[in-house]
């Protein structure tokens, strides 16, 4: 059985705190009675014992655990060599299939992308465009410049995308084909991804 406190160590301010709570709401337990003596008629009958009322003890501050890590957001791997960046660079690559996501909410737009990456996967394809829009002039003059939420949130699509081991890259696409409006997603080849 555990002790409630070991040899030589002494209960800390909090811990006698605790406890004195803890006794102020026990009840003890009643000893038996010897049967009560007979009590002429006339007496009125005794009375039950009320319960002590139980003090409600005020809860006790407790740590919370730790919360759990998230998980690190996996990026797609960044298979390109020199030649692939140098070539996007001067957007002398044609992309093989585009999807364009003006006009979306955020869930249609998330939908069209999932599914317009199965297609270009199944297709073959190895550079897909990937047109965001802009992002909004800021109003005020000298203010933060504004993301688009969509492009603000395709970063994490294509993180978490299902189809993720398929994607080699995602570069910022050349002015002839959006600029800041755009994303090339390269795929590796011969993949394929259910």
């Amino acid at each position: 059985m555990r002790k409630a406190a070991m040899p030589g160590r002494r209960l800390g301010a909090e811990e006698r705190a605790l406890w004195a709570r803890v006794i102020e709401s026990v009840n003890p337990i009643a000893p038996a009675r010897a049967a009560p003596a007979e009590t002429p008629a006339s007496a009125p009958p005794p009375k039950p014992a009320l319960p002590k009322s139980r003090v409600r003890a005020a809860p006790v501050a407790v740590k919370p655990p730790p919360l759990a890590k998230t998980p690190p957001r996996p990026e797609p791997s960044n298979t390109l060599d020199g030649s692939w960046d140098r070539r996007l660079g001067k957007g002398v690559v044609s992309p093989d299939f585009a999807v364009d996501l003006h006009g979306h909410t955020l869930e249609s737009a998330h939908r069209l992308l999932d599914a317009s990456l199965e297609r270009a996967i199944a297709d073959g394809a190895r550079v897909v465009l990937l047109i965001t829009g802009k992002a909004p002039k800021s109003q005020s003059l000298g203010g933060p410049p504004k993301r688009g939420l969509i492009r603000a949130a395709v970063g994490d699509w294509i993180a978490y995308s299902r189809h993720g081991s398929a994607i080699a890259a995602v570069r910022n696409a050349h002015p002839r084909h959006g600029g800041a409006g755009a994303l090339y997603i390269i795929l590796k080849r011969g993949r394929t991804v259910s």
